[in-house]
């Protein structure tokens, strides 16, 4: 495996690659033109220009997360051919320009749900949290209103306020899209776009819904097992793989982690390891990288990436705000580096045992 981290661009980031390179074993970084939009051809020169500002700082990109599906395309408008046109595009210029996993997601109008931003954990850190009930007491119109103001004057990823803005006319775009629809919409999408990454050894990693259920009545269906095997038997193609995040995946405690890993060796083309504390199945709240710290074995996790020859790019997942780092919620730089480098030592500990 390679370690990496997330990094959202210049002047998009708190962190810098300079910092990054310091983290011991992250070689790579996974990263994204954050300032386009969904739908939009992303050139060659702009990626050529990202690429060669990431490996003049010592590092590389190991992939790209995300390049972002636009709503025509997940509820199946009429307008999704050009949308689909321009995806093959990117598709294309990066794979000119030696990048070959794009990260990406199929989940209706929110890319994921959290209902604070900054819930005080008992060591004083603050984290990502989701609660049920809150949800149940929110319009889906305030979902936004309700956080922003503990995002730390970020971007937030799918929470764009452009996007915000337009989001009841996003619920009505997607009152007649069931999981059937969505999946057969997702099906038309890979479909058209595998001949490219075929030609180009692109490795679509879909990332998981966030959390594993329905939010808002909205369908969700990257969530478990089953319907992860169901779409990479309706598009069999290599290419057509996932994202394993433990963090969304295990946000429904159904889903026994370590067993999914196994079933899905060889379409496991980038992982996401991080912890979680359930306060209730239906309230959770992120936690530090390490085991004790939340309800996951982290070891556990890794031992099955392990056991099935993962050699893709991994990368710690959401951290604490810690040590009075100010930052985009989840990403800031203290706690994704230790999470990078305990999930390095439980690898080397795992290599030299099984060695």
């Amino acid at each position: 495996m390679e370690m990496t981290l997330r990094w959202f661009g210049t002047g998009f980031d708190t962190v810098t690659l300079k910092q990054i390179r310091q983290i011991p074993g992250v070689t790579g970084v996974i990263t994204t033109l954050y300032d386009t939009e969904p739908g939009e051809v992303w050139t060659r020169e702009r990626i050529k220009a990202l690429k060669d500002e990431v490996e003049a700082s010592g590092l590389h990109i190991s992939g790209i997360e995300s390049v972002n599906i636009h709503d025509a395309i997940k509820v199946g408008t009429p307008d999704r051919e050009q949308y689909i046109d321009n995806y093959i595009e990117t598709l294309k210029n990066l794979g000119e320009e030696d990048i070959h996993l794009v990260c990406y997601n199929f989940m209706p109008v929110f890319d994921w749900t959290r209902t604070e931003l900054a819930r005080v954990r008992p060591d004083g850190s603050t984290v990502l949290a989701y609660s049920q009930a809150a949800i149940d007491k929110i319009d889906p119109a305030d979902m936004f209103s309700s956080i922003s103001k503990d995002a730390n004057g970020a971007i937030l990823p799918g929470w764009e306020p452009e996007r915000m803005a337009k989001i009841k006319e996003l619920f009505e775009m997607y009152k007649d899209v069931d999981e059937e629809k969505l999946f057969e919409n997702l099906k038309y999408f890979l479909e058209r776009i595998m001949p490219v990454c075929d030609k180009y050894d692109i490795n679509m990693a879909i990332h998981p819904d966030d959390p594993a259920w329905s939010v808002f009545g909205l369908p969700r269906i990257i969530i478990n097992l089953d319907n992860i095997k169901r779409m990479m038997k309706m598009v069999d193609n290599p290419h057509n793989g996932v994202t394993f995040c433990a963090g969304s995946y295990g946000t429904n405690r159904k889903n026994d982690l370590p067993t999914m890993i196994r079933e899905l060796k060889g379409r496991i083309h980038f992982a996401h390891v991080r912890n979680l504390k359930f306060n209730s199945d239906d309230d959770f709240e992120e936690a530090a990288h390490l085991s004790s710290d939340g309800t996951f074995d982290m070891y556990e996790i890794m031992l099955a990436l392990y056991d099935i020859g993962f050699e893709g790019p991994i990368r710690p997942d959401h951290g604490r705000m810690i040590w009075d780092e100010v930052a985009m919620p989840g990403y800031g730089l203290y706690d994704r580096a230790l999470g990078a480098t305990y999930l390095n030592g439980l690898w080397e500990a795992i290599v030299k045992s099984r060695k």
